[in-house]
């Protein structure tokens, strides 16, 4: 058996690759320094554990003699995984992006020592397919072209590394109201929208849920008009009873695969990410809260109980994902044949439930059936009715098939699933999800903050590494934040303040505005892109922009009002004419523009959250609060000035703030 350098690395996607016959290295300064020794052109490639073309690749490419061969003979190869190393993969994502128009995983790079790009493209079959080269044939043009003459190859790649390095040469003046960027953000999401299936474009079709909490946004703002605001609701509403009955909803396990390959959301591509899930759990918790429909609530309820089952470490923290692939079968795991039905469920329970759930002999997938409710015109019903069956069904599978997890716990993504539990509390009363958003961030506060106030990347097995990036402390904060909301208890507002902070010292860009992925404590790489543009994930400059607004509206301080005020100029420059691929800038701009409401509590000793909890439900819109009471006042003070100047008395005092104006106290909150 083969065995790389890879074998001491943590990373499971890393340790999947440690017995190719691939020399892989990790990103270290030990290869580079080889690869300008030997001057040889250096091979990334850049995946994660659940990426399905990753593991076909491995199968067709890196497992194979042959290609291994020219690898190691020609090549300085690096392995990288880009859960792990963000940065990383952004800086080279972006290049793929510059050559090709495009990206995607696996990330194929061809490279200097200096860390420079020459060629970058995505999967590569073995051999010549189609019209498309095979990475056997470009690795030995590559390899060729460079003993010919690696100088040029070399100037190609400081050109291409000039282009990357470039910004904005000046921080911008974009400051017009918000209400034009909001709408045409709308109007550019209902210009795409599919009418028959719900979703926006054509396929690949992707959630987006950040896309869809706007609209709902938008269609209860004030002044909106009603034919608006009903157009608005109906794309989101279309949108979430498709996607909940197709086959991109796991009916049988409850939580979502990544994305649809066809436009009405049967056939997903298989793994399940955790930030998919805390996502779309917010966005029906929040149509939920809106609309009431029943639907709403049993799919994010269904989603929070899959991460709750089968991503959640025994401490409280949440794993990254679930593979696509069973035994090296794409969807295995999660297609059934009518034979198996009948054989759990019994002969005339399982003709019902397969009538029920399209599951048929010919199959709607390589020849077997992934269960959807497509066909089923009473959709809305068929999980109350089949509930005990599913649940049987879902042991029945979990003991036929392995499933592979990537368990890596990564604090970007934990913070949006602790957002999505604290908004579940908040919503819905329910206390198990108060508890599992406070277990995940107090994980992540032990195991990923070190001593200094900084956050790491990842943690696995024991082990923490990898300085923190900008969406780590962006959602992170924010999710604190949520959690505060929850319990009013001051060690998380305190935390998410001083975390804000952080994050401002470590990657804002006070001379052009916004934030640098990558901080000044990370390590230096040819550049430090600046996202703005919303992926599958919001962009952390996004979530900074709505997290400061927040945070100036709360406490008033001018130290956050002014921080926002920059924060949401930058954003506002940057997603001009192009507002409709940046949703969660708009909901920052929304938050920061329009005349919000906030409460204070003012308390001798109780906190009464469900009072909170109820007439924060009652309101179109965001209501952040603080509790002072005898007990924190003094601690509250010394992080928002003014909580000193509230009176304490033994009855609940209650001040509603709009806007810059607060009204007189109150003892009871008109619900």
């Amino acid at each position: 058996m083969y065995t790389n350098h890879l074998i001491q690395e943590k990373s499971p996607y890393l340790l999947q690759h440690a017995h190719n016959p691939v020399d892989w290295y990790p990103w270290c300064s030990e290869a580079f320094e080889r690869a300008k020794k030997e001057d040889k052109p250096i091979f990334l490639s850049i995946g994660y554990s659940t990426c399905h073309w990753c593991h076909v690749m491995e199968r067709e490419s890196f497992e194979d003699p042959e290609v291994a061969d020219v690898l190691n003979s020609s090549y300085i190869s690096i392995k990288v995984d880009r859960e792990e190393r963000p940065d990383v993969d952004g800086v080279y994502m972006e290049a793929c992006q510059m050559m090709n128009e495009s990206g995607g995983w696996p990330l194929t790079v061809l490279m200097t020592a200096k860390q420079e790009p020459f060629f970058v493209g995505t999967y590569f079959p073995k051999e010549d397919r189609y019209g498309q080269a095979g990475l056997l044939h470009l690795l030995e043009q590559a390899a060729k072209r460079w003993n010919q003459d690696s100088g040029r190859l070399k100037e190609l790649a400081s050109e291409m590394a000039g282009y990357l390095k470039q910004q904005k040469q000046e921080t911008s003046k974009e400051d017009s109201p918000g209400e034009a960027f909001l709408m045409r953000g709308a109007s550019q999401l209902q210009n795409s929208f599919d009418r028959a299936y719900g979703g926006f474009f054509g396929a690949p079709k992707f959630p987006i849920p950040h896309n869809l909490l706007f609209l709902m946004r938008m269609a209860k703002r004030e002044g909106m008009g009603r034919d608006a605001s009903k157009n608005w609701m109906e794309i989101v509403e279309v949108t979430l009873r498709q996607m909940y009955r197709g086959g991109i909803f796991d009916h049988v396990g409850g939580g979502f695969s990544r994305y649809s390959t066809d436009e009405a959301w049967l056939v997903p591509h298989f793994e399940k990410m955790l930030y998919d899930n805390a996502l779309l759990a917010l966005t029906y918790l929040e149509c939920w809260r809106l609309t009431k429909g029943a639907l709403y609530r049993m799919a994010a309820q269904r989603t929070l109980s899959y991460m709750e089952r089968e991503l959640r470490h025994e401490k409280g923290g949440f794993f990254c994902g679930q593979d696509a692939d069973s035994q090296g079968v794409e969807g295995k795991y999660y297609v059934f044949t009518p034979e198996e039905i009948l054989g759990q469920l019994g002969k005339q329970e399982g003709k019902k439930f397969c009538s029920c759930y399209d599951i048929t002999k010919q199959g709607n997938f390589k020849g077997n059936s992934i269960p959807n409710l497509l066909k089923n015109p009473e959709y809305e019903e068929a999980f109350g009715e089949w509930e005990g069956s599913l649940n049987k069904l879902r042991e029945y599978r979990r003991m036929r098939t392995v499933l592979p997890i990537d368990d890596k716990i990564l604090t970007s993504w934990n913070g949006l699933a602790i957002w999505a539990f604290a908004r579940a509390h908040q919503i819905t009363g329910v206390t198990e999800y108060y508890k599992r958003a406070r277990q995940a961030a107090s994980f992540v506060r032990a195991n990923l903050m070190t001593l200094n106030g900084r956050l790491l990347v990842r943690w696995r097995q024991g082990h923490a590494a990898h300085e923190g990036n900008l969406d780590d402390y962006a959602f992170y904060a924010l999710s604190l934040l949520e959690l505060y909301q929850c319990d009013f208890d001051i060690t998380w507002l305190r935390t998410c303040l001083q975390l804000s902070e952080k994050m401002l010292e470590l990657f804002e860009d006070t001379k052009k505005g916004g934030c640098f992925f990558s901080g000044t404590a990370g390590e230096k790489l040819i550049c430090r892109p600046k996202e703005t543009y919303d992926g599958a994930v919001p962009s952390g400059n996004a979530v900074a922009g709505y997290l400061l607004a927040r945070l100036a509206k709360l406490t008033g301080e001018p130290i956050w009002q002014e921080a926002a005020r920059r924060q949401i100029r930058f954003l506002k420059g940057e997603i001009q004419g192009r507002e409709g691929g940046h949703t969660m800038a708009l909901l920052a701009i929304g938050e920061w523009e329009k005349e919000s409401i906030h409460l204070v509590c003012v308390s001798g000793e109780e906190v009464p959250e469900e009072e909170i909890r109820c007439y924060r439900n009652s309101k179109k819109e965001t209501v952040d609060a603080i509790v002072i009471t005898k007990k924190n006042q003094k601690s509250m003070a010394r992080i928002i000035p003014r909580a000193a100047d509230y009176p304490l008395q033994e009855e609940i005092r209650y001040y509603i703030c709009k806007g810059e104006c607060c009204q007189p106290p109150v003892s009871e909150l008109e619900i």
